[in-house]
């Protein structure tokens, strides 16, 4: 692999579960050092999508990580990769020295000395039992194991599930202060998208099995805009440059805007850039509201 290889590169990705097609060719690349969000709603067709680049189901089309087929490879491929669940995932019945020998076993570049290092200025023990732990402690455990494993692409699916917002804040601070490099890729799904949009480089949205929003976070920043219209007077004239979606919100009408001159909507309303959530919401529900305002 060189330089300008991607980690990861998928064409016409299709899998299909009986009669249902769950990805409907699907095409991507995910460059080296980069830290990528994956956003979608429940059955959209993430989890597939990542089974298929952990080489835990077999798809249509091509995909390769890290020069390889996932599928075909996956034991060499895993020396490189690392994949972490949520941290309900973790086994609760163990001992934290247990855990540790565990991933031993399991990962061959997860360091126990490393692990063990970063949670020397905490209160979790080695002997201590992972059932026993405050939710404080459970994610401090969790980035431990995460910032031990020395993988060059690193899959983190809703790792701060069930943790308050104190607890996901911190996790993905240290997550990007202490662990990315350029050599590493980082590729998250969560439903608390707002969360992760401050650390993100790149930002996918599926939606019904489709990629339909797969672009650098810079990109997302010129190219969207919401326009906030306070005077009535002023709804007709933003309609009629064509927002991609509309609702009411406390008395007042929010559209939101792809690639429209900010200089046409300033006029009309107060405009900023759309949070990820709210463009998310915007375009999932984008086909309903220009039924509704057809």
């Amino acid at each position: 692999m060189t330089a300008e290889t991607p980690i990861v590169s998928a064409r016409g990705l299709r899998k299909q579960f009986g009669k249902n097609e769950i990805l409907h060719g699907l095409d991507f690349d995910i460059p080296a050092g980069r830290i990528y969000g994956l956003v979608g709603h429940n059955g959209a067709g993430k989890t597939t999508t990542l089974n298929a680049l952990l080489g835990l189901t077999q798809c249509e089309g091509k995909i390769e990580v890290l020069g390889l087929d996932p599928f075909a490879n996956r034991a060499t491929l895993m020396n490189n990769v690392a994949f972490i669940s949520d941290v309900a995932s973790l086994p609760r019945f163990l001992r934290v020295r247990e855990l540790f020998a565990l991933l031993s076993n399991i990962h061959p570049n997860f360091s126990q000395d490393k692990a063990r290092d970063f949670l020397s200025g905490t209160d979790i023990k080695p002997e201590a039992k992972i059932k026993n732990l405050s939710k404080g402690m459970i994610a401090q455990l969790h980035l431990a194991v995460v910032m031990a494993i020395d993988a060059k692409l690193l899959v983190l699916d809703e790792p701060t599930l069930g943790l308050d917002i104190t607890y996901r804040k911190r996790f993905y601070r240290r997550l990007l202060e202490d662990y990315m490099t350029e050599e590493r890729t980082l590729l998250i799904t969560t439903h608390q998208v707002d969360e992760i949009e401050f650390m993100l480089s790149d930002i996918m949205f599926i939606r019904d099995g489709e990629l339909i929003v797969h672009m650098q976070m810079e990109t997302v920043n010129t190219r969207y805009c919401q326009l906030v219209i306070a005077d009535p007077t002023h709804v007709d004239a933003a309609r009629a440059l064509g927002p991609i979606f509309i609702e009411s919100r406390f008395g007042q009408t929010v559209m939101v805007f792809d690639g429209v001159d900010r200089e046409k909507l300033a006029p009309l309303g107060q405009l900023s850039t759309p949070s990820l959530s709210d463009l998310f919401v915007a375009l999932m529900q984008r086909e309903t509201h220009n039924a509704g305002a057809a």
